[in-house]
């Protein structure tokens, strides 16, 4: 079986470092707040040039902490795309405030400015733009539309951790970094991963990084000096010491995604019938996924046939956001919304790791020119 995301491959270099910070950790007994958290927050925060870098439980939790911390109140509403992970949406409803779904670009399936500014109201407390499948959004237009009304920025940064927004001068930020708060994930799968569940929050804001760790701690800043009411979340020091080890080796498993992403283009490059991804010149794409476009009628046989063959692939997402079930009631959208409707029928993403084999990718490049020389 080729998999999404084979990390007996990619972590197969680094296991014996893997195993030992982790038997260190047992060693320690220090395994909530052990010294191995700060130190990976600090680190963490260098590699992405943020002032302050407060880690959480989840990527969920990571953004709920980012509304609470400023001020998301009931009725007040927050704009995120229609086409992404549920996490920003679900967080906001959570909070009591309203999700105001908007569209977004057909190519690379990040939310679109014309669309937030569609949905824009005097009730708007934030937008939190997703840096989907390791593409930045555009981080300019985006600012240009908070700067000119007051609303909070929040980047979802869960799956583009390293990835770098470009801004019209040339200048280069890492996204997460650019909006008020960004968030990340660090489940198993993502670029970064750890061995269980983790997330963190980043910020430049001293205030706002004091606030969001007294948040994530039932909201202390002194023990049982309770400021606000907050949540239980935090980085085991377990994971926060296999995050250490694999932190040093994003970079290169970057590499290796963005070379493994050129080979699919190359070999792929000549079915017309395919949409490949697009890398925008608003940002370098970390290629957390390859994801297709296919003919609506063609995709779930594609998939079939790939999984015949041994090949696992996934669809990211499955159905619009606005009209799932628990959305219903509580949320609001862009009426003019075309493209998130219409291509949940019609992505398809193929497995992209860090070590990613050049022979499997011919193995899955070949079962799609089967596929559609018969079909």
């Amino acid at each position: 079986m080729i998999k999404m995301v084979d990390l007996h491959k990619q972590d197969g270099c680094i296991r014996n470092d893997i195993d030992k910070a982790i038997a260190d950790a047992v060693d320690e007994c220090a395994f909530i707040k052990g010294a191995e958290v700060g130190t990976f927050e600090a680190e963490l925060a260098h590699y992405v040039n943020a002032k302050y870098c407060i880690s959480c439980g989840n990527g969920t939790d990571a953004i709920t902490l980012a509304l609470m911390a400023v001020g998301l109140r009931p009725g007040d509403e927050v704009i995120v795309p229609a086409f992404s992970f549920v996490a920003a949406a679900e967080a906001v409803a959570l909070l009591g405030g309203k999700p105001v779904f908007a569209d977004i670009d057909p190519r690379t399936f990040n939310i679109d400015c014309e669309s937030v500014e569609r949905v824009v109201s005097k009730r708007t407390k934030a937008i939190i733009p997703v840096h989907l499948f390791g593409q930045p959004c555009n981080m300019t237009g985006l600012m240009k539309i908070a700067s000119n009304t007051g609303i909070v920025l929040i980047e979802d940064n869960a799956q583009s951790l390293g990835a770098k927004c470009i801004f019209p001068d040339g200048s280069k930020q890492f996204a997460g970094t650019v909006g008020t708060i960004g968030c990340t994930s660090f489940f198993p799968s993502k670029i970064l991963g750890c061995y269980g569940d983790g997330g963190a929050v980043f910020t430049d804001s001293r205030e706002l990084a004091e606030k969001i760790k007294a948040l994530a701690s039932h909201g202390q800043s002194i023990k049982y000096r309770h400021e606000y009411i907050g949540l239980n979340s935090r980085l085991d020091t377990v994971q926060a010491a296999v995050l250490r080890v694999k932190l040093p080796h994003v970079d290169k498993w970057i590499f290796h995604r963005r070379r493994a992403a050129a080979n699919y283009n190359d070999m792929l490059s000549d079915l017309e019938m395919i949409g490949l991804p697009h890398e925008d010149s608003v940002g370098i794409h970390v290629y957390h996924q390859y994801t297709l476009t296919v003919p609506e009628n063609d995709r779930d046989k594609l998939r079939r046939r790939l999984l015949e063959n041994g090949i696992e692939s996934m669809v990211y997402y499955s159905e619009a956001l606005h009209t799932q079930p628990a959305y219903s009631g509580v949320c609001s959208y862009d009426k003019e919304m075309l493209n998130a409707v219409r291509l949940p029928a019609s992505v398809l993403s193929l497995p992209i790791y860090g070590n990613i084999s050049d022979i499997d990718q011919e193995v899955i490049v070949d079962t799609i020119r089967k596929f559609y020389k018969h079909n």
